[in-house]
């Protein structure tokens, strides 16, 4: 069957007797057509079923009103909340989000990248994935100075944005609560240390166990993808080492709550016997019994942040240059980690 030819505005300047320019003023609500004629061409455009391509529009004024969205995993609670607060921002002011995500996957990765670049996309907000060595993927984006947003998982580069927390910090405050707990043995799960958030806790962990003169070996980092299946891996990899540890810290709370069924399906007691922290502030962490211990990271703020900040570039109206705009994260105490049965 042979496709209806699209109606346009040649043909509705044609049904009305008026010219094509008045018709594409008048569809854009300009004041210079009377408000009459304004209302008696729209009515006649959707008689007509005509349709607005805003896509030719956009490309006639160089821009797309499109931010193009790099995430490692869409199915991450985290992650759609960051969205979620992305989104908000971008609508209220006429853009739109394209979002891919890696899969942890550095080639992946970089295949989004190109798609949304030739998808002609205003801006990019991303968060790398596990495997990403550098900023070599990016390097077109930084040629054509197109602005470019990391969040929550960044890079060093000169010509970006970093959207982040102070993980080193919060890392440290979660290992001092566990050793204000009384624990003495503190083992630190792991994620890629190709990524800041994961070699930030890791550091913050070390520096807290410095400062309370604890000792450390290498048996007490085990790297995970911290995944909801993660929790056997670990307990196996910590009775391989010989001793169970009294406290436990891990990057995500998705680990966490892994690890908290596999050591109660053990028989050993959390937080008695092993005290446990996670990350991230998840529902799951209110689910899960004992409650866990953990980080809020404000995700909705991360993604409205981001989104703000890459507009107010694309506007030409954020006047400061920043590198990075670092946000509150808030250490939450619950059961998971109450060897003392009280908050020191």
């Amino acid at each position: 069957m042979k496709k209806k030819a699209e109606v346009t505005i040649y043909d509705i300047s044609k049904a009305l007797n008026i010219s094509a320019s008045t018709v594409s003023r008048g569809l854009n609500n300009s004041p210079q057509v009377r408000k009459e004629l304004r209302r008696k061409i729209m009515q006649t455009a959707r008689e007509m079923g005509y349709q607005h391509n805003k896509f030719a529009a956009n490309l006639r004024q160089k821009r797309t009103r499109t931010l193009g969205v790099i995430i490692p995993r869409i199915d991450s609670h985290f992650m759609s909340t960051v969205i979620s607060g992305m989104e908000k921002v971008a609508n209220n002011a006429g853009y739109q989000l394209l979002i891919s995500q890696s899969e942890e996957s550095a080639m992946l990765e970089e295949a989004n990248i190109q798609a949304l670049f030739n998808s002609r996309v205003d801006g990019f907000l991303v968060s790398l994935s596990f495997e990403t060595k550098n900023s070599d993927p990016f390097n077109e984006i930084f040629r054509k100075e197109i602005p470019l947003v990391f969040f929550d998982r960044v890079i060093e580069c000169g010509n970006c944005v970093s959207v982040i927390i102070d993980n080193f910090r919060a890392g440290y405050e979660v290992t001092k609560h566990l050793i204000d707990q009384g624990c003495k043995k503190i083992v630190h799960v792991g994620g890629s240390m190709n990524r800041n958030v994961y070699l930030d806790r890791y550091r913050g962990y070390r520096q807290a166990l410095s400062d309370a003169s604890l000792p450390y070996d290498d048996r007490q980092l085990i790297l995970t993808d911290l995944s909801d299946t993660s929790g056997m891996a670990i307990i196996n990899r910590l009775l391989a080492n010989g001793s169970m540890p009294d406290g436990i810290f891990t990057a995500n709370d998705t680990s966490a709550v892994s690890l908290i069924c596999e050591l109660k399906k053990k028989g050993y007691r959390v937080p008695d016997d092993v005290a446990v922290a996670g990350f991230n502030d998840d529902p799951v962490s209110r689910i899960v019994e004992p409650n866990l211990t953990t980080v809020h990271y404000p995700g909705r703020a991360m993604g409205e942040v981001a989104a703000s900040t890459i507009i107010r570039i694309l506007e030409g109206t954020q006047y400061e240059r920043v590198n990075s705009i670092i946000l509150t994260h808030e250490l939450i105490i619950r059961e998971s980690s109450l060897k003392t049965g009280r908050i020191e």
